[in-house]
C-alpha cells in the first residue's frame, strides 16, 4: 500500500528551476534514502510531502493515503523555549494523553452502559488501546527517557530550559520528539547532523525495527547502507531510483553512468557519419538524396536525440606535500587535562609516526578538539607535555572556523597561501574548489557553511603541509565532496616513493570525525575517548574497532609503538617483454599475429558479423540508458549481461579484421 505518491511535481523560484518533474513512491514499511548534492532541492521535496508552511508546488501533486500520520524532522526545529527539555519532550506525548483520559471515561461509560451502546464503546475502546500501544502504552517515562538517552541527552540536562541548550541538544530534541509520536512515516532531514557516534548507532537500532515508512535525506553513508533499501538521486530537478543500500546504489549508478555515455557516444558517431554524407554529397549526383537525410537528421536532433549524460563538478583535491617530517612526529607523555572538577581524559601516552592515519572518536565533549589543542601547542595541558618533531608543517581544519578573517574575500584569503602569492594562481585554486565568477570575490562571512568549508580546504591543499589535523571535516560536505576529499587524503597518506623525479614525502594524518565510512576508509589506529576521563589507542580500524568492542581493546603504549613500524610493500617488478626481431636494415620485424577461430570466414561475412554485432551492442546500450528499464533491476541486469556477451563476441570478431589488415 502507497502511504506517499508524488506525481509529476514541478517547483520554480524565480527562473530555477528547484523540481523538473519529480516523481516519488513510498510504501507502507519501506525505508528510503534521498541523497544529492547540497541545495539540489531534497529539503524543499521532503517539505512538500509534510505538506508544512506555505510552499506549494508549480504544478503536480503530493498525496498520503488517508487516514496516515507524517512526522517531519526539519533542519529548524520549533520549540518551546520556555519548557525545560524533559517538559519538551513531553508534549510529544500529548495525544497519548488524551488516549489515556478517553480510555479511562470509555471504561466508566460502560458499567452503565447496554446493547448496541455497549457494543459501540467496546469497538471504540479496541481501537484507542491499539493506538495507545503503538505510541508507547503506559509506560511514558520510561520511553521517553529511552529516547533521550538514546540520542545523548543525559539525565543532568533534563531540568535545562530549552533557550539555554546548545544548537546540538536542541536538534537531538526535536529528533526524539518526532521519534516519541511514532507517526506511519518519518521524514527525517539530515537526523544524524548533531549526533556523535553512539548517537547513530543508536538511532540506526531504533530506525531497523521500526515498522513505519522512512524517507530520509542523509549524508551518512554508513547509515544508508544499513537502514535503506532503495534510495532516489535528485538528479537536475528528478529523481533517479536505485534499488538497495548505498553500496549497491554506487555500483549501480556507476553502470548506468557507463550505459548512458556508451549510447550518447555511438549516437554522436551516428550524427557525425551523417552529416559528413550530407556534407560531401549535398550538390551533385546525390543531392536529393543529402537533402532527405538532413531533413531526417534535423528531426531526430529535434525529437529523439540523447542529452549529454550529466557530469556535475566536483572539487579537485590533491594535497601538496612539503618537506619531509621527522620520523616522530608528535609525542605525548601522561598528557591530562580537568575543567575544573571534571576529567576530560588522562595518562594519554603516544608517539605518531610519520605516515601514520589516526581517527579520534568518542561522545560530543569527550575532549577529542583538546588533545588535539594539547598536541600541537595552542593549549597547556593540567599534567604531562607534548612535543612536536621537526620539520612538521601542519595544516589544522577546526570545526568552527573561528581563526578566520570573515572580511576577506574568497581570493583574498587563498592568494597569500599559494606558491607565488599571484592572483590568477588564487583564482584558479578557487575555480578547482567549484568557486566561480563573483563567488570568488564574495566575503567569507556571507558563505554558507559548504562553501565556507571548500575554502578552508582549497587552502590545506595549496598549504605543502606534511601533517594535516581534521576536525570534522565533512560536517557541511555533501558526499560526492566528501568522497572526493577521502580519495585526495588518501592519496596524501600513501608509503613515500625514494625513487626517481616521482620521490614524495609521506603524511601524516589526525582526523576526529563522526563520519563512520570515512573514518573506516582512511584510519588504520583510533584514539577511544569513552566520556568519562578514559582514553585508548586501538590498533585498527573502525570496523576491527566495533567487532572487538565487546572484547579488550588493544591498546599499545609508546614503547610497544617505537618497536613496531608498518612494512612497506614493493611492488613486483614486471618483466621487460622480449624486444622485438630486427630485421637487416635494422628496422623492428612485424610479429605475426596468431589466428583465430575466424580466419576461414570470408571477408564479407566477418564484417557482416561486425556491423551485426555493432548494431546490437548499440541497440542495448539505447535500452540500458532509459530510466525506466534502469528501475527494474532484473530486467537491467538480464540486458547488461546481454551486452557483456555481445562484447566478447565482438572483440575476437574485431581481432581477425585487424589481423588481416596488419599482414596486407
Amino acid at each position: 500500500m502507497a502511504l506517499v505518491s508524488v506525481a509529476n511535481l514541478i517547483l520554480s523560484f524565480g527562473d530555477r528551476r528547484i523540481l523538473d518533474g519529480v516523481n516519488l513512491t513510498l510504501e507502507a514499511g519501506q525505508h528510503v534514502g534521498m541523497v544529492g548534492r547540497n541545495g539540489c532541492g531534497k529539503s524543499t521535496l521532503l517539505k512538500l510531502i509534510a505538506q508544512r508552511g506555505d510552499l506549494k508546488p508549480d504544478s503536480g501533486h503530493v498525496q498520503l493515503a488517508r487516514g496516515i500520520q507524517a512526522g517531519y524532522l526539519t533542519q529548524d526545529p520549533d520549540l518551546n523555549l520556555d519548557n525545560t527539555l524533559r517538559e519538551e519532550a513531553g508534549t510529544a506525548l500529548a495525544e497519548l494523553d488524551e488516549l489515556h483520559k478517553e480510555i479511562d471515561k470509555i471504561s466508566h461509560d460502560m458499567a452503565e452502559a447496554t446493547g448496541n451502546e455497549l457494543d459501540r464503546m467496546l469497538k471504540r475502546y479496541e481501537q484507542l488501546e491499539v493506538r495507545m500501544h503503538a505510541l508507547g502504552g503506559y509506560a511514558t517515562d520510561h520511553l521517553i527517557d529511552q529516547i533521550l538517552h538514546g540520542l545523548g541527552l543525559t539525565d543532568d540536562v533534563f531540568n535545562v530550559k530549552v533557550r539555554d541548550l546548545s544548537g546540538g541538544q536542541k536538534g537531538r530534541l526535536a529528533l526524539g520528539k518526532l521519534l516519541l509520536t511514532h507517526p506511519d512515516v518519518l521524514l527525517l532531514d539530515e537526523p544524524t547532523n548533531h549526533l556523535d557516534i553512539a548517537g547513530r548507532q543508536w538511532l540506526e537500532g531504533f530506525l531497523a525495527t521500526y515498522t513505519g515508512a522512512v524517507l530520509m535525506v542523509s549524508h551518512d553513508r554508513w547509515m544508508l547502507d544499513r537502514v535503506v533499501t532503495k534510495i532516489y538521486e535528485m538528479e537536475e530537478g528528478r529523481l533517479v531510483e536505485y534499488p538497495g543500500n548505498y553500496q549497491k546504489y554506487r555500483e549501480l549508478r556507476a553502470e548506468r553512468a557507463l550505459a548512458m555515455r556508451r549510447a550518447f557516444d555511438k549516437q554522436q558517431t551516428s550524427i557525425k557519419q551523417e552529416q559528413a554524407f550530407i556534407a560531401r554529397y549535398k550538390t551533385g549526383q546525390r543531392a536529393k538524396q543529402a537533402r532527405g537525410r538532413e531533413k531526417r537528421l534535423d528531426r531526430f536532433k529535434r525529437d529523439d536525440a540523447m542529452e549529454r549524460p550529466i557530469e556535475f563538478n566536483t572539487m579537485k583535491l590533491r594535497f601538496n606535500i612539503g618537506p619531509r617530517s621527522s620520523d616522530n612526529v608528535i609525542i605525548t607523555n601522561e598528557l591530562a587535562v580537568n575543567y575544573e572538577t571534571r576529567k576530560l581524559f588522562s595518562d594519554l601516552s603516544i608517539t605518531i609516526k610519520r605516515g601514520d592515519t589516526i581517527g579520534i572518536i568518542g561522545p560530543n565533549g569527550a575532549g577529542k578538539s583538546t588533545v588535539i589543542r594539547c598536541m600541537l601547542g595552542e593549549q597547556e595541558p593540567t599534567a604531562g607535555d607534548t612535543k612536536l618533531g621537526s620539520q612538521v608543517n601542519v595544516g589544522h581544519y577546526k570545526q568552527t572556523h573561528e581563526h578566520l578573517n570573515l572580511s576577506l574575500t574568497v581570493m583574498e584569503y587563498l592568494r597569500p597561501i599559494t606558491t607565488n602569492q599571484l592572483e590568477q594562481e588564487a583564482r584558479d585554486l578557487a575555480g578547482a574548489f567549484l568557486f566561480s565568477g563573483d563567488d570568488q570575490d564574495k566575503q567569507l562571512g556571507v558563505l554558507s557553511g559548504g562553501e565556507r568549508s571548500r575554502a578552508v580546504l582549497a587552502g590545506l591543499v595549496a598549504g605543502g603541509h606534511n601533517l594535516l589535523v581534521l576536525d570534522e571535516p565533512t560536517n557541511h560536505l555533501d558526499i560526492p565532496s566528501t568522497e572526493r576529499l577521502e580519495e585526495a587524503l588518501c592519496r596524501f597518506c600513501e608509503p613515500a616513493t625514494n625513487y626517481g623525479i616521482n620521490k614524495s614525502p609521506e603524511g601524516t594524518l589526525i582526523i576526529i570525525s563522526h563520519d563512520r565510512m570515512l573514518l573506516d576508509n582512511l584510519a588504520k589506529q583510533l584514539l577511544v575517548f569513552d566520556g568519562e576521563g578514559g582514553v585508548k589507542h586501538f590498533l585498527g580500524t573502525y570496523s576491527d574497532y566495533i567487532k572487538l568492542q565487546g572484547a579488550d581493546a588493544v591498546v599499545k603504549d609508546d614503547t610497544e609503538q617505537s618497536d613496531q613500524k608498518a612494512k612497506k610493500t614493493k611492488a613486483a617488478a614486471t618483466k621487460a617483454p622480449p624486444k622485438p626481431e630486427k630485421k637487416k636494415d635494422g628496422k623492428a620485424k612485424k610479429q605475426p599475429r596468431k589466428k583465430s577461430k575466424y580466419s576461414h570466414m570470408s571477408q564479407s561475412k566477418l564484417d557482416a558479423m561486425i556491423e551485426k554485432t555493432e548494431a546490437k551492442l548499440a541497440e542495448l546500450d539505447t535500452q540500458l540508458a532509459d530510466p525506466d528499464v534502469y528501475q527494474d533491476h532484473k530486467k537491467f541486469s538480464a540486458l547488461h549481461d546481454e551486452r557483456e556477451k555481445a562484447q566478447a563476441e565482438l572483440t575476437p570478431l574485431e581481432a581477425e579484421w585487424t589481423r588481416r589488415a596488419d599482414e596486407q
